[in-house]
């Protein structure tokens, strides 16, 4: 007996989780969890179900398509570990975070390698016995960098996502489009204020009260991808604009790893720019 998890994003329409269960039924599945979301504005439908039973999963996709309306996103997933590359600059709190969940077996995710344009945190990462890559952008255009990272990430077969841990240069089109709804950052800030450079710095000169981090997924606009997750913490008049950045750390870290997770576990549906997460 094996476990399915199923994603629906379609048109809304009368009597979907109907047709729905009633094709479970039919295989005889049973249904573990379930999860369902309409927006009305735009008349779309998600649903997020985990299913056991005996069943050909591409069977299964058919039969849903068959009843469900036309051009909808149908997903039949074996939950198994996610191959992942881990990108990072020089900052290891995030990544360090990640390498212990991961170690903790708090993550269905094998980690394939991580890649750096700096050498400094691979004595971190050897300690976890996972291949540390340096590709260094020293005397390089940006585009011809990014060519040698996009060699090195394709050396490795079925990348299901690639996480910015604090990865401090901007992406180009050409990077991003290679890997659409695959890059996962962390922002030292809670979007979509304070986007682009020192994020801390600009929080500081506003007098702001809260501080915050944001995981996204990587779009062609600098910092305006789907948003996953977010959280934030309150400080006061007595932060200088360091004292927020170490604070804020201990946030960017967590944002991550959870948006990390709800990847891993197929938790979310991008669409319009925004996400619907379960």
């Amino acid at each position: 007996m094996s476990k399915y998890r199923v994603l629906i994003a379609a048109n809304d329409e009368k009597g979907i989780v109907y047709k729905v269960s009633t094709v479970f039924f039919n295989y005889a599945l049973n249904m573990l969890s379930n999860n369902e979301f309409v927006d009305k504005e735009n008349n779309k439908f998600f649903m997020r179900s985990v299913v056991d039973g005996d069943v050909n999963p591409d069977e299964l996709q058919k039969s849903l398509n068959d009843v469900l309306p036309k051009g909808s996103s149908i997903e039949v997933i074996e939950p198994k570990k996610k191959n992942i590359i881990i990108m990072a600059t020089k900052e290891m709190h995030a990544l360090g975070d990640i390498l212990i969940r991961h170690e903790a077996g708090e993550l269905e995710a094998n980690i394939l390698a991580v890649v750096s344009n700096y050498d400094k945190l691979e004595s971190l990462v050897s300690k976890f016995n996972i291949p540390y890559i340096t590709v260094s952008h020293e005397n390089l255009e940006r585009v011809e960098h990014e060519s040698k990272i996009i060699e090195c990430i394709d050396s490795f077969k079925d990348v299901d996502y690639i996480v910015l841990a604090k990865y401090m240069r901007i992406l180009t089109p050409r990077f991003v489009e290679a890997y659409e709804d695959k890059i996962i950052n962390i922002h030292h800030s809670f979007l979509p204020a304070f986007i682009g450079a020192n994020p801390y710095k600009q929080a500081y000169d506003r007098g702001v009260k809260i501080i915050g981090a944001t995981a996204h997924f990587v779009n062609n606009n600098l910092d305006e991808g789907p948003i996953i997750s977010q959280e934030i913490i309150h400080v006061n008049h007595a932060y200088g604009w360091k004292d927020m950045q170490r604070s804020g750390k201990d946030v960017e870290k967590i944002v991550l790893s959870r948006a990390l997770k709800l990847a891993l576990e197929d938790r979310i549906f991008v669409y319009a720019n925004k996400t619907v997460i379960f």
